[in-house]
């Protein structure tokens, strides 16, 4: 039944290097013969996507080889699993390195499946994937990870004591491994501030020591803090480390300044002095390229339904409390306040298909790799660019599962906003990225991956009420 689900077509398409990949440390796939009708790549590089006119050919531009990684740290859980498949899909090697503090080591073996499955349907090689368990604050469990990648420096192997330039095979790094909830922000500030930036700290000196140099780091739309009640959608010129001129929506040049305005939480102010951070790193040493990308609010799961949304302990994002109600796992819904100024006095929020936020990192990824060294430090939106609200997401999957959602409505959450809506213009025009899939495409693979995790589990369609949650 899952070779039935992950065999199905995907439509996103990858060109990928043709090599053959070297084996992997946990698990190995086997080789993928080609098909006599297949035809292979002569080209040895990682494709690049199309760029504006900002980014013109880098004389320094070396491309990632077939020998190369990308390392992707909380690699296991929600966003980075399906950024893992993403790379995989559009050829990479990766190699996950996760504390499992948060997500499930069969995620790994998902991951494997969905992404043998499309390479073996696109007629490309599958590229060799790796896992490390490892907590990234910990430089001796990092270093040894690093240590496997290093390339010596040839002149300096008679000479062990000599100091010489490392170089890895490792060419970037993606960073999922920071906390991410408001609410236990506010009642545990100090662990956020010790894992999401004294952690970041430590693990970027580690980097820097290795010579990896080209890092995207997970963001988020909570640095724009109260200005996102404005009731405009949020322009990147909002929140800047460095001065920047730009036009804002009435069509005025502005100038940005530096600073924080408005934070509401304390996960919040993590990501804005992580970026801070990482912005000054990235002036002090120009061989840094670094791209943060503001996440708005990724929903749905890879339309093979074996990944999803699976938080270890109670979930605080709204579409898996939602799917909680909806299978019986909690009887209700609490609705954090009905009186905020719009339509209809819930929350809004752009919500994005993980799917097409997981590809953003893959744009972000190639652009990083041919501007390395010529970008420094930048930011992006990767939002839809609209609203829904929390009724919006309600009225949804209440159509996609045919069922009534029972509502509970309470007081506002402290840190919350009331609007919070992207402009993705930067990275249309900068990564050539857009979302492709909608409200519905999310609900409509949020079904189809509980209906998929109910029949591997040899479970029936009712929820705990006895009552059927598949029409």
């Amino acid at each position: 039944h899952i070779q039935q689900v992950i065999g199905r077509k995907t439509s996103a398409k990858y060109s990928s290097p043709d090599s053959s990949m070297a084996a992997s440390i946990e698990q190995s796939p086997s080789d993928i013969s080609l098909s006599p009708s297949c035809s292979s790549s002569s080209d040895l590089c990682t494709p690049l996507t199309s760029q504006s006119d900002l980014f013109q050919d880098n004389p320094f531009f070396q491309p990632i080889s077939n020998d190369q990684f990308i390392a992707i740290v909380g690699g296991l859980g929600y966003i980075g699993s399906h950024t893992s498949l993403e790379l995989l899909r559009a050829g990479y090697n990766v190699v996950i390195i996760d504390d499992l503090s948060n997500s499930y080591l069969n995620v790994f073996d998902h991951i494997e499946a969905v992404a043998r499955s499309y390479c073996k349907e696109e007629c490309q090689p599958m590229p060799t994937m790796r896992f490390e368990r490892a907590d990234y604050r910990d430089a001796g469990a990092m270093k040894r990870i690093l240590d496997q990648y290093v390339v010596m420096d040839a002149d300096s192997v008679p000479y062990p004591s000599a100091t010489y330039q490392r170089t890895s095979r490792i060419a970037g790094v993606i960073h999922f491994a920071g906390y991410k909830s408001v609410q236990e922000s506010i009642k545990e500030p100090l662990k956020y501030y010790s894992n999401n930036v004294a952690g970041l700290i430590d693990f970027c000196r580690t980097l820097g020591s290795y010579n990896i140099k080209t890092f995207i780091f997970s963001s988020s739309a909570t640095v724009y803090g109260s200005i996102a009640n404005k009731g405009v959608s949020l322009k990147e010129e909002y929140c800047v480390h460095q001065p920047e001129e730009f036009i804002d929506h009435n069509g005025e040049y502005k100038t940005a300044l530096a600073g924080s305005t408005g934070l509401t939480n304390p996960y919040g102010r993590t990501k804005w002095m992580c970026e801070a951070i990482l912005a000054d790193l990235a002036l002090a040493d120009r061989d840094w390229t670094i791209l943060a990308l503001r996440y708005f609010n990724p929903i749905g799961c890879d339309e093979s339904g074996l990944l999803r949304e699976d938080p270890r302990g109670t979930p605080t994002n709204l579409m898996p409390i939602v799917v909680n109600v909806i299978t019986g796992l909690s009887p209700v819904l609490d609705v954090y306040g009905s009186d905020y100024p719009t339509v209809d006095g819930s929350a809004v929020r752009d919500y994005i298909h993980v799917t097409d936020l997981s590809r953003g990192h893959v744009a972000a990824l190639r652009t990083a790799v041919s501007r390395r060294g010529l970008m420094g430090f930048r930011t992006y939106n990767i939002g839809s660019g609209a609203g829904n609200s929390v009724f919006d997401i309600v009225t949804a999957m209440e159509s996609t599962f045919s069922t009534k959602i029972p509502l509970n409505i309470v007081e506002r959450r402290s840190g919350d906003v009331g609007v919070c809506v992207a402009e993705p213009t930067r990275a249309e025009t900068e990564l050539n990225w857009k979302t492709e899939r909608d409200l519905q495409a999310c609900c409509r693979d949020i079904y189809n991956s509980i209906k998929l995790s109910k029949a591997t589990a040899g479970l029936d369609d009712n929820n705990k009420n006895g009552n059927s949650i598949f029409p």
